[in-house]
Order: C-alpha cells, then structure tokens, then sequence
C-alpha cells in the first residue's frame, strides 16, 4: 500500500508538472510579461483595384487602446470615458466581456487585451497626451479600409470583428481582429489579410519599456496583405447603378471571351463608408432592418426570380439538340397552348401562327415552347417514361448553368433551382406528364435562376457552346488565379444549336419583342422577359449580347415589379451597352435615359 501511494504521488505530481509547464501558458505568460512587452504589429491589407488600374479600396491609419489586466491599476475612470467619449456603461461591459472566457477565448491577464478599436488619428493623439494617466493601457496602430467610390458594396464586402467561431476555426485570429465578412474581402481573406509581425520590448523591474529585446533579433516584421485586381470596371459600374436608382434588381455585364464580370450591380445597395469605423454597428442594423433589404446581393444570392422568357433560349437549345424540334418546325399558337383536359394555359399575345423557332424566339411565343416541351417529355418512342424525358431534360439544364453554383468568386452563390422528377412524383403522386409541368417551359412555375446565371447563358450563346466560370477577380499580385476560371466549360449542346438560336436573338432585334437595342453600326442580339409575379405587378428582365460575330459583352437586367421587359429592362440593357462600346450616352439617346433615370419602381409605388 506504501508503495502504491508513492507511485499515485509521483503521478499526480507529474501530471501536475506537465499541466503548468506544457499545457497551462498562465506562469508562462506572467513570467514573460514582467520581463517583455510584445507587442503584435498588425500587417496592411491588400489593397483593390479595377480592371483599369482605378483604386477602389486602401487603407488609412486607425489605432486600437489596448490593455494588459494585470498592470491595470487604480485610475480617474471618468476622466478616462472623457477622453475616449465613451459611458462609463460602455467601459464596465468592454471590462466584463475581456475577461469573459466564453465571448474572449484564450485570455490572459498577463497579455495585451484590445479595449477598443478604430480611433481616429485625432482621437489617438488625445488619448496619448493622458496615457501616463492610465497604466495597463497603451495605443497600437493598425489599419482600416477606405473606398475611392460609394458603388460596388456588396461585390466589394465589408470588414468586421471576428466571431469567437472565427477564432476557433483559424488561430491566426484573436479578440478584437477584423477579417472579411462578406464579397470579395471574405472570398480572398487570406490573401488580403497578410501575416501578423510582433515586436519584442524590454521592461524593467518597475515595467518601463527600456528599448528592443537583444536589438530587435527576435522581432518578425508584418508581412502586407496581396494586393488584388478586379474584372470589374468601376465607371461602368457606377453607371449601371445609377440607372438602378429607385428600382429592385439586377444588371450583370460578362465578358464571354473570358467569363469576366464587368459590373455586378444589385440595387438597392449602400455606400461601402457606411461599414466603416465605430457607426458600423449602428448603420448595419439600420440596413439589416432595411424593408428593401439592400444586404441581399440579388445578382448571385436571390432565390426569387424565376428567369420569365429569357429561359425559353435555353428550351430551344434542349428542344434542338433532343430532335424534338428543327428550326423550321411549325407550331399553332392561337393565343394560347391547350391539349385535351387543359384550359387554354399557358396564354400568348398575338402574333403570326403557325410560326417557326426563329419567329416564337422574336416574338416570345409561349405556345411553341410548350409544345416543344410536350414533343420531349411525352416521346415515349424515345424515353419510356416521363421520369426518364424529364431527368434528361435536367441534366441538359445543369450542363448550361442552371440549377448549380455557376463557381463564381464571391460568398453566398445560389444554385437556383431546378426541380427533380421525385419532386413532380410526390407533387402529382407518379401521374403527370408535360402538361402537368408546362409552366417550366416558359420559365416559370418552379424554376428559378439568379441574374448570373441568366447573363452566363447569354455568354455561352455568344461563344456558341462554352463558357468560362464568371468571376470578379482579374489577378492577384503576388499569386496565381483558380484554375477553374481559366478552364472552358463545354455543354451538351452541339455548337450548331446555338447558331440558331443566336439568329433568333438578332431577329428579335430587328423585328421581334427587343428592338429598342437595335445599334445602326452594330448586330445586336436579344431576348425579354416577362416573369409572372403572384405578389405584385410583373418583372421585366431580358438578356442581349453584342456583336453578333466576335461578341465582347453579354448582359442580363432583370427589374423587379417592372412589368414587360421590353418595358423596363430593355432601355437599361440598351443604355448600358452604349456606355459600355462608347464610353457615352449619344445626344439621340439622352431622352431614354432620362426616362430611366426618372422612373421609380419600388413594391410601393409601382403603379
């Protein structure tokens, strides 16, 4: 028994020892403390330009009060809240939440704590002529983000105080950093953020810094953040935003040649300033209770859209390469589709009938692409079930970007949505064909698409057969592009197919639903949408690309509540194609654009 209670001895001492030499920092940090200061020097964020080498985001200096508990010693406590402006609330919280393990993982009363953030250059200099008054409490500088333009918001992202869960994932982090929280800062955090550095006072016995620890041998410099480069160009940017003023929407500009988005408008949006610095908190909860809600990146994230008319190009495309249709197969319109047991559903505006594929793509007919679908899905010569047609069918909408993430280079992408045969199956339980589902033939019913996806389909029109994944990120100094952004992504759909339908587009140009985007010295392409809205008054979308051979843009504008699309979104895709190929609004156009300018299309006040 002697012999087992020596061992369990030994034991617990060991055990003891190895606690407080490896796994407790406590007398670690007590020891270092006394003895060093260290201090973290905060690295500069990389900063953003556009496509053109326009500054779009830098840095300016800001500067953090930070403390160490223990040298906290008895102090004029108001005349401190004084200086900083703050209440003497606001200092007994920030003492409580330090020290609070659960909302400051890893604290330590023997290393620097952050107290408060982002005081001003002016601030700082008054806080540092009373320091001495203050003892456990010094000033470290670092830097915060300042925007050359009030456009761009949600594409660029804002910077905010990391979360406990933000800590816990990556120790790079500690109470009081900042890191990107949405957009291109928090897609490219680790790029921008660059690697912290720290510096090694000496103390003596009564604290007072005596210089560097061995001449500065153990220091480590901060090494700045990359800097990036955008796709985006940042006058057509703010243009398009500017057109988007009092509306709800979306206008998406691609490069087809290379899957490069040239503006991402999303409106309403905000001043990038208005994230910036102590009222951060104050304007985000402002924003966040938005009715319109601004903080909603409707070009990649909204799941509200159904892609109207401007889906039934990628019908075409399926229909084409199926062999349900030729380009110069003939269906009836009659105002409406209708087989027996139907009720003349979906309806159609007056036009030529019978037509071909060419004329229902200028005219928008619902008719013809209804009965396309019907000539796919209820072919049981070719598929034996409606399950199997319509799984086919899906798998053709998936390869031309709808109903999956599209990859692009920004947070918070939607897939869209296109549904499963199991979902019909339970919907309809396991009787149904093209009928019960027709609505998806003019984009409508259960599908839904975002505006990028919408613009992407345009692009890969305009490439006849293949795009690049749209991203916003043109280079990174420094290091080197995802490869997914430089690798072509091919469809199912023959090249041949997609000539065809691009002659459909230009014939709805000249003579179709889009000829407000007809240019006398260039062949545009075009298609509207009219997207049915159970809520309100419809919404107008449309998509175009230009020129016809050799095209350099494609464009997607989708308005909420703004009726037809020839009403709406076709005057702004056209302003922003001749702003985007001239640089300009010509004089014969001004009229147009003060229409646009002028009008406000809001759930409020639409009508």
């Amino acid at each position: 028994m002697i012999i087992v209670a020596v061992i369990c001895v030994i034991l617990i001492f060991t055990i003891r020892l190895f606690h407080l030499q490896i796994v407790d920092n406590e007398y670690k940090n007590k020891a270092e403390s006394i003895a060093f200061l260290k201090k973290t020097l905060n690295p500069e964020r990389g900063v953003i330009y556009d496509r053109n080498d326009n500054l779009l985001v830098y840095n300016q200096s800001t500067y953090d009060v930070m403390l160490i508990m223990h040298e906290v010693q008895p102090f004029d406590t108001l005349d401190f809240c004084h200086t900083l402006g703050i209440t003497k609330d606001f200092f007994d919280k920030r003492i409580v939440d330090i020290k609070n393990r659960e909302l400051n993982p890893g604290y330590s009363s023997y290393t620097p704590q952050i107290f408060m953030t982002q005081l001003s250059t002016h601030e700082s200099g008054v806080f540092q002529e009373k320091l001495y008054k203050f003892p456990g409490f010094y000033i470290q500088s670092r830097s915060s983000r300042n925007y050359m333009y009030p456009n761009a918001a949600l594409l660029l992202g804002d910077i905010g105080q990391v979360s406990r869960r933000d800590i816990e994932e990556d120790n790079y982090y500690v109470s009081g950093d900042f890191s990107g929280q949405s957009g291109v800062e928090r897609r490219y955090e680790k790029m921008l953020r660059g690697e912290k550095g720290i510096e090694i006072l000496l103390r003596d016995a009564q604290g007072r810094i005596k210089g560097k620890y061995e001449e500065g041998i153990h220091d480590k410099a901060a090494v700045s953040g990359n800097n990036l480069k955008l796709t985006i160009d940042i006058q057509l940017q703010a243009y398009g935003e500017k057109l988007m003023q009092n509306k709800l929407g979306s206008i998406v500009m691609i490069e087809p040649e290379t899957g490069e988005i040239l503006c991402m408008v999303t409106s309403p949006s905000y001043n990038p300033d208005n994230l910036v610095g102590r009222q951060r908190g104050e304007n985000f909860t402002m924003l966040k209770n938005d009715p319109l809600k601004p903080f909603i990146d409707r070009s990649v994230m909204s799941m509200m859209y159904s892609p109207g008319s401007t889906f039934k190009l990628a019908q075409a495309l399926v229909f084409l390469q199926e062999g349900a249709i030729t380009p110069n197969k003939m269906f009836t319109c009659a105002h409406g589709y209708t087989l027996p047991g139907m009720n003349g559903r979906p309806g159609c505006h007056g036009h030529e009938s019978p037509l071909n594929l060419m004329s229902a793509i200028a005219t928008s007919c619902n008719s013809y692409f209804s009965w396309g679908l019907h000539e796919m899905l209820d072919n049981r010569r070719r598929y034996l079930t409606i399950q199997e047609g319509y799984n086919a069918w899906k798998g053709y909408m998936h390869s031309l970007g709808f109903g999956t993430q599209l990859g692009v280079d920004l947070p918070s992408e939607s897939t869209g949505y296109i549904p499963n045969s199991q979902f019909y199956d339970r919907l309809h339980r396991g009787r149904w064909n093209s009928s019960s589902v027709i609505s998806i033939a003019i984009g409508q019913g259960e599908i839904a698409a975002t505006p990028l996806q919408i613009c992407n389909m345009a692009a890969l029109i305009a490439n006849r057969g293949y795009y690049y994944p749209p991203h916003v990120v043109k280079q990174i100094e420094g290091g080197q592009l995802d490869s997914l952004y430089t690798t072509k992504k091919n469809t199912a759909i023959d090249s041949e197919h997609f000539n065809t339908v691009a002659d459909g587009m230009r014939y709805a140009v000249n003579y179709g639903t889009c000829t407000e985007l007809y240019m006398s010295d260039m062949v545009v392409c075009g298609k509207t949408g009219t997207v049915e809205n159970s809520r309100g008054k419809d919404h107008s979308a449309c998509v175009a690309f230009a020129p016809f051979d050799k095209p350099q843009i494609a464009i997607a504008v989708f308005i909420e509540n703004g009726g037809y699309g020839a009403e709406n979104a076709i005057p702004v895709a056209r302003l922003m194609l001749e702003q985007f190929f001239y640089g300009e609004i010509k004089p014969e156009g001004k009229w147009r654009e003060n229409n646009v300018l002028y009008k406000v299309i809001t759930p409020f006040n639409v009508y």
